[in-house]
């Protein structure tokens, strides 16, 4: 490692966009979520910021003056705002008088999509990434280091410095090419063909209609409206949203075309809004991904439109490969978004909490496996 230098950064601003931006289009799995853009949106807009319980420490391995490696890491006072939950972990440290916060994670804050997390030029650059992290919370006497949703060359690195792994299940949506809608559904097996439409018939007779922007395309009042419907699901749920609309007003500035936004509207006025991101790599499959919906008004099956139908049908018609639901959700298999594994690798500094950890992933993995089987037999798609 002689060649190399790390440095540790308190801002995404501190490094080159130009050059993070270079590392992530190189790797394998990139997603609109770890571009600069949307980490520094994030920072400067409050939405992750100490006073969040995000602190951000951007890690950086530099060869000279070249970027060879980095990531976003965060030091954390909570585990809100993750979705991989480690709840039960921080109640053991405490029932046994030890601190399990602070600890790091190596994450998009709030934002479960799988992808690379790790950039890197070359594994040899990735694997001393990892070494550089576990040692970072070695000296700042963290309990822990996280890396969340993990492409499979960040698993790789990470299993090759012994953190242990933990799996997860998301449900993606993958497009087989269907020239319409109707065809997708003809995919269906006949009893989740007829829900489908039925759902989309209620929604229909309740006298609801969509309309859709791009980019761009989305004015600064369908940002606005969007924002009160976010805002609004989150404070039903007795939450503060996690997002500001400082935030999504650096998104409309700096990565417009990363956005794909649903307005649903009744008697020619908006009442419902279902935000979609989009991959933004010119040379990849389009990939949508599922973020944040709210309604003004309640309709049955509103929902299940604003969410999946109205996305799906704009995948199919635009070519898009594939579709993320987000996190959890076993509801959206009757939807056809099937069952996908995610990962995450841990580090935790306590020897004897990593064993017992370790023991507990080999019987949670073991439920994920059955659980997954389980779900396959349940296919929403018609027999072969």
């Amino acid at each position: 490692m002689n060649d190399y230098v790390i440095r540790v950064l308190a801002s995404p601003s501190d490094v080159s966009p130009q050059a993070w931006n270079a590392l992530l289009a190189g790797e394998a799995e990139p997603s609109p979520f770890m571009r600069h853009e949307y980490l520094s949106a994030l920072h400067e807009s409050g939405s992750a910021s100490p006073a969040s319980g995000w602190t951000p420490q951007f890690v950086t391995l530099w060869r000279g003056e070249q970027l060879a490696a980095a990531c976003p890491f965060y030091i954390k006072d909570h585990s809100y705002g993750e979705y991989v939950f480690d709840w039960a972990w921080a109640n053991a440290y405490e029932q046994h008088g030890l601190a399990y916060y602070p600890k790091a994670v190596v994450a998009v804050p709030f934002t479960p999509v799988p992808g690379t997390r790790l950039l890197a030029r070359d594994a040899q650059s990735r694997t001393l990434l990892v070494q550089a992290l576990v040692a970072l919370c070695k000296q700042e006497e963290l309990s822990s280091l996280h890396l969340l949703f993990g492409a499979d060359a960040d698993i790789a690195a990470c299993t090759e410095a012994g953190l242990m792994l933990r799996n997860t299940v998301q449900f993606h949506w993958t497009n087989a090419a269907y020239p319409d809608f109707d065809a997708f559904l003809a995919s269906l097996a006949h009893d989740k063909r007829k829900k489908i439409r039925q759902e989309r018939r209620k929604v229909a007779d309740a006298g609801v209609s969509f309309r859709w922007s791009r980019g761009a395309d989305i004015s600064k009042a369908d940002w606005d409206f969007f924002y009160r419907c976010y805002e609004r699901t989150y404070r039903e749920h007795g939450n503060p949203p996690y997002l500001t609309r400082d935030f999504f007003q650096r998104m409309a500035d700096t990565l417009p075309e990363a956005w794909l936004l649903f307005i649903a509207e009744r008697d020619g006025k908006p009442m419902a809004a279902s935000l979609i991101a989009l991959s933004t790599q010119a040379d990849e499959p389009l990939v949508a991904y599922g973020r944040y919906w709210g309604a003004l008004e309640r309709v049955d099956c509103l929902h299940f439109e604003a969410c999946y139908y109205q996305p799906l049908a704009w995948c199919i018609a635009h070519g898009a490969k594939r579709f993320e639901g987000g996190a959890q959700g076993e509801h959206k298999m009757a939807r056809a978004l099937m069952p996908v594994k995610t990962t995450s690798a841990h580090w935790l500094a306590h020897p004897a909490f990593s064993d017992a950890v370790e023991r507990f992933l080999e019987r949670e993995g073991a439920g994920i496996q059955n659980y997954m089987d389980h779900l396959g037999e349940r296919s929403p798609f018609k027999a072969a």
